[in-house]
């Protein structure tokens, strides 16, 4: 710990820096936020990517082996606001995704659809309106909710413009027009699996974020059948397949609510799921907490 006598100013007072293991993290903060610190001045959270002490790792040992990857709340939850945020360049990435993905549906092409599924920022929209439940933050829900419907118009309006371009002058491919289009109709038929991967997607989605696991929430960008769905309801409608472009619709609106339920429930389940191992963790008959 190093205390720096009246070097902080607005307000004026001292500057404390310590280090923690991640086992007592949450409970550090929460003891922090009932002294008044979060309110009266601020909280910088920093993590170490490298350490070598004995101690630390002593600490880790002797009282929550099972906690060394416990998530750290406030982190988890900043990560999430983070994603909740919608500049120009968000509804400018929904609509280049939704573009994107039109093509790969004219051209039948996989890898096009699923590099749409990347660049699309929907699920942070998603994740966050999830937190604004769980907080009952009405304005937090009520910006992700807009943001997503707007997003997702302007990615259909676009895209049906695009599709209107393409129809026009007959640059649509042979196999289109012939009606041979596989990734159009995986995408315009939901069904079970539809479901199934969907929910699977959100769980890990929520347990990626919780824990900063990157490379699992890029697995969840090209599971879920969001923008490809909100591409192929333009494209459908340019082109007057209205059967697809219903059955777009319904694949967009059942992801989008999947996503969201468990979204809202996985948040929960994870914070129950570590108070759990926290608890079980914590050594038999050891002393409370001194009061700080």
């Amino acid at each position: 710990m190093i205390v720096l006598d009246g070097v902080a100013r607005k307000p004026d007072g001292d500057a404390v820096l310590f280090d923690v293991v991640t086992a007592d993290a949450n409970e550090v903060l929460d003891e922090m936020r009932t002294l008044g610190v979060a309110r009266r001045g601020s909280i910088v959270i920093e993590d170490v990517t490298a350490e070598l002490s004995d101690r630390a790792a002593e600490a880790e040992a002797a009282g929550a082996m099972k906690l060394r990857l416990a998530p750290v709340w406030e982190q988890a939850e900043a990560r999430i606001r983070a994603g909740g945020q919608y500049p120009v360049s968000w509804f400018a990435l929904m609509t280049i995704a939704g573009l994107i993905a039109s093509v790969g549906i004219f051209m039948n092409s996989q890898i096009l659809v699923v590099g749409a599924m990347v660049v699309g920022p929907e699920y942070g929209a998603i994740i966050s309106v999830a937190l604004g439940v769980n907080k009952s933050d009405r304005v937090r829900i009520r910006a992700g909710l807009v943001a997503l419907f707007i997003g997702f118009l302007v990615a259909i309006v676009v895209t049906f413009a695009f599709s209107l371009v393409v129809r026009a002058f007959g640059l649509e491919p042979e196999l289109f027009r012939a009606g041979v289009r596989p990734v159009s109709n995986l995408i315009n038929t939901p069904d079970f699996f539809s479901i199934a991967v969907a929910t699977l997607a959100g769980i890990v989605g929520v347990v990626s974020l919780v824990e900063a696991r990157a490379g699992a929430l890029i697995g969840v960008f090209i599971s879920v059948t969001t923008i490809p769905a909100a591409a192929d309801i333009g494209v459908s409608s340019a082109f007057e397949n209205w059967t697809e472009a219903r059955g777009s619709l319904i694949q967009l609106l059942l992801n989008v609510a999947i996503l969201l339920g468990v979204g809202v429930v996985g948040l929960v389940a994870q914070r129950r799921l570590w108070a759990r191992v926290r608890s079980r963790a914590k050594p038999a008959g050891s002393p409370p907490r001194p009061d700080v």
